[in-house]
């Protein structure tokens, strides 16, 4: 058995300190992780040509992401994506989550689970490399109610091109959970590349549309003759600067796909990413309803990531397996309600290889 290497990342301006995890395996992969927010902080990959690089956005120190506001690699909760003025109602009791975005409450509010110190435990096997990481997030933390108890698990076996991220809470008080990891990808491994030649597709017949800042109007709307049409291949750049009122409100995709599911909790195949100059192809597999594609349209070179980059518009773009943005407040959506007694659990699995 190989054991997860770790070693310091340094001490947080509150005197916590934390630790980088590193998972390898045969197939040339390496993700380094940080109990730091259980964020994703490296993921290096071959490309065609054997070259290895980081496909993913973030910092080379702890200071970075203590400091960032895009939410970098982060696990995202209590609930992931937004509530819309930060309210929902349970059980017929109303709740206030903490405000973070304009009018809304975005990605668990002010301190989300992306900003807090996780427990970490080496759970490996013979056949895959397992960091498990867990967080007790306490009654009432960020306006949400009841204790929740969560569990993030990254696992690379050792001879496939696979990463998976698996999650898993209980609470003792009825609550809601939306839960997701928040990496930015730039197959190109080049990130002062932007990725509108990069070509997507999303295994979705529909979407959500959004009000003007950024809600769900609770309307589910076929792609079909609209630039949100991604069942076939196509570069992201292609129509994101059509006069399309979705597009404006979203300044490019910032948009939930209903994912077409055939039935059963395995993860099934949401989308596919692939770089015509690497090579390299993602696809993403989830148990999760939606995916929320996320352009980088707020990426504008006032941060300084890795190596000193300057991240700019639309360098990086983000795949979120997900349930939909404010569901507790749209019940057409699929729920979010966890109960005492029952568990939350999703997987996500990013699996690369390469085109010639």
């Amino acid at each position: 058995m190989r054991y997860i290497q770790s070693s310091d990342f340094g001490t947080t301006a509150h005197g916590r300190a934390t630790k980088l995890y590193v998972l390898e395996n045969r197939q040339g992969l390496q993700a380094v992780i940080t109990n730091y927010g259980a964020i994703l902080v490296s993921l290096q990959v071959p490309d065609r040509r054997g070259n290895t690089a980081d496909v993913v956005l973030g910092y080379d120190t702890l200071v970075g992401y203590e400091q960032d506001r895009f939410f970098f690699g982060g696990t995202i909760g209590r609930y992931a994506n937004r509530l819309a003025c930060g309210r929902f109602a349970l059980d017929g009791a109303g709740y206030q989550a903490s405000i973070n975005d304009g009018p809304n409450s975005l990605h668990g509010g002010t301190v989300g689970f992306h900003k807090r110190i996780w427990a970490a435990a080496d759970r490996s096997t013979l056949s895959t490399q397992i960091l498990e990481l867990s967080y007790v997030s306490p009654d009432g933390e960020e306006g949400f109610p009841g204790e929740l108890s969560v569990k993030v698990c990254y696992a690379l076996p050792v001879d496939a091109s696979d990463l998976h991220i698996t999650y898993s809470a209980t609470t003792n008080r009825p609550t809601v959970v939306n839960l997701t990891n928040h990496s930015y990808f730039n197959l190109s491994g080049d990130m002062a590349r932007d990725i509108l030649d990069h070509q997507l597709t999303i295994h979705a017949q529909h979407y959500t549309p959004v009000n003007s800042t950024l809600i769900p109007t609770g309307e589910v709307v076929a792609v079909t003759d609209t630039p949100f049409d991604f069942q076939s291949p196509a570069a992201i750049g292609e129509r994101i600067r059509q006069a399309d009122e979705q597009l404006r409100l979203g300044n490019g995709y910032d948009h939930n796909w209903v994912l077409r599911k055939s039935g059963g909790n395995h993860s099934q195949s949401a989308a596919t990413l692939y770089d015509p100059e690497s090579g390299l192809v993602l696809e993403v597999l989830t148990t999760e309803p939606g995916l929320q594609f996320y352009s980088g349209n707020f990426l504008n070179g006032s941060v300084r990531g890795k190596r000193g980059t300057a991240y700019a518009y639309r360098t990086g773009l983000c795949l979120e397996t997900q349930h939909f943005p404010d569901s507790p407040n749209h019940t057409s959506f699929p729920d979010t309600t966890l109960r005492p007694g029952q568990e939350f659990a999703s997987e996500t699995i990013l699996r690369f290889s390469t085109k010639k």
